[in-house]
């Protein structure tokens, strides 16, 4: 799978599923950075044929929905969508 990793603190596993034209991702992975949190992303839009399909089954799994952002941390919890608050809270 095509995954970028960002340097930042050690918070676990914190991996984001996105699209390369999705506002709230950007806002999501920007965020992400100011926080300092290292974390590692995927932009499914730009994955092909079974790698694309294998990321849509972890999003799924975390986020029936299927949208985008999906962060997920630990392999555990899930957050969707730009949820500022929510991810400023999982990182204290």
């Amino acid at each position: 799978m095509g995954i970028e990793h960002v340097s930042g603190k050690n918070k676990g596993k914190v991996m984001l599923f996105a699209l390369s034209t999705c506002g709230w991702c950007n806002k999501t992975k920007e965020l992400l950075r100011e926080l300092g949190i290292g974390f590692d992303y995927t932009y499914v839009d730009l994955l092909e044929g079974k790698e694309q399909d294998e990321a849509m089954n972890t999003v799924e799994r975390f986020n029936s929905s299927g949208s985008f952002p999906t962060l997920v941390i630990d392999n555990k919890k899930s957050i969707v969508g730009f949820k500022e608050q929510e991810i400023r809270e999982a990182f204290r």
